[in-house]
């Protein structure tokens, strides 16, 4: 991409999010989130009570987007076959043969909303897993390739914990962000009223597609960050681990910390926080904006933090005032 062709697509992802506001009232920290997600190329889970338009916000972006959507329900009884696919029996009415024919799951899009993905038992969950990490699906001992771009976008609910299954460590690993949807401010829930009870519908129009997600990753990509940064990166990774850690708080209130694709992420995620802003170059701003949404699911607390009421976030706040800042961050 040439700087005008960045500087057009740039305007069009914050045409997407104004375009998104016609429909999500606020939640404009949510929505970056989603698509500096999307823009590293990685997968996502949204976090919130319900009624919080989780499920709104990720269908309007895959519209924005001009995106192929899909939506499954995650329940109890969901089956693998349910979301990559199963072979069915046909008849060729010409022949008389008959023959199995894969028929495709809802897995092949381009956006697969996996909502309430902790209601489901871990076989379902794994189902993903491939999925996530090859952007293709195995059956019958053959590989199938998903559309690109691909990603799942998995909501849960941290409240209902009756009849739920929640992802193990490994699987929270695959997603490249953990982001928190929070409680609108008051003018923002006035806002809700007046436009949920009236007889309005908002419309959203497309402002990115397929190619350029595509283009936007492989800039993402091309970002430079300086030798000092990636050091730092390392560091803050390692500062999370009680076993390497000298910090209190982590030694005090971690059962283990991140691996190092937690900080495949942050780097990755700050490159497009930094595309974002207008910048080929990620800053110290850039990896504190992403930390929090990178590593609060990448790290396990212990009795003792839900004793003492310790949050994972409280955890990376913590590491990142403890481990020193390089001196030349951006050289």
């Amino acid at each position: 991409m040439n700087e005008s062709d960045i500087e057009s697509t740039l305007e069009r992802i914050h045409r997407a999010t104004d375009e998104i506001g016609k429909v999500v009232v606020g939640q404009r920290q949510v929505v970056e989130e989603m698509l500096i997600s999307l823009m590293a190329g990685g997968h996502c889970i949204l976090e919130g009570v319900p009624g919080l338009a989780k499920t709104l916000m990720v269908s309007t972006l895959a519209k924005t987007l001009d995106l192929g959507f899909r939506r499954v329900q995650f329940t109890p009884d969901l089956m693998p076959s349910d979301i990559i696919g199963t072979e069915i029996l046909e008849e060729d009415h010409a022949t008389g043969k008959r023959f199995f024919k894969f028929q495709q799951g809802p897995v092949f899009t381009n956006i697969l909303l996996a909502d309430e993905i902790n209601r489901t038992p871990p076989k379902t969950q794994a189902a993903l897993l491939e999925a996530m990490q090859e952007h293709s699906v195995s059956y019958a001992g053959e590989s199938r390739p998903l559309p690109e771009p691909f990603f799942v976008l998995a909501t849960q609910n941290p409240v209902e914990q009756a009849g739920t299954y929640p992802l193990p460590e490994a699987q929270l690993d695959r997603f490249l962000m953990f982001i928190r949807v929070g409680y609108p401010d008051i003018d923002e829930e006035v806002a809700i009223l007046d436009r949920t009870t009236g007889g309005a519908r908002a419309t959203v129009e497309k402002a990115l597609d397929g190619d350029d997600m595509l283009a936007l990753q492989a800039l993402v990509r091309d970002v430079e960050v300086s030798p000092a940064l990636l050091r730092y990166v390392a560091d803050i990774v390692r500062a999370t681990r009680p076993q390497d850690s000298g910090i209190d708080t982590v030694q005090h209130y971690l059962r283990w910390g991140a691996g190092p694709r937690a900080g495949q992420a942050l780097v990755l995620c700050a490159k497009a926080h930094a595309v974002l802003r207008g910048r080929l170059a990620v800053t110290l701003d850039d990896l504190r904006a992403v930390a929090p949404a990178t590593l609060r699911h990448r790290l396990l607390l212990n009795f003792q933090a839900e004793a003492d009421g310790v949050s994972t976030d409280d955890v990376v706040e913590r590491v990142f005032e403890k481990v020193p800042e390089p001196e030349s961050p951006v050289a």
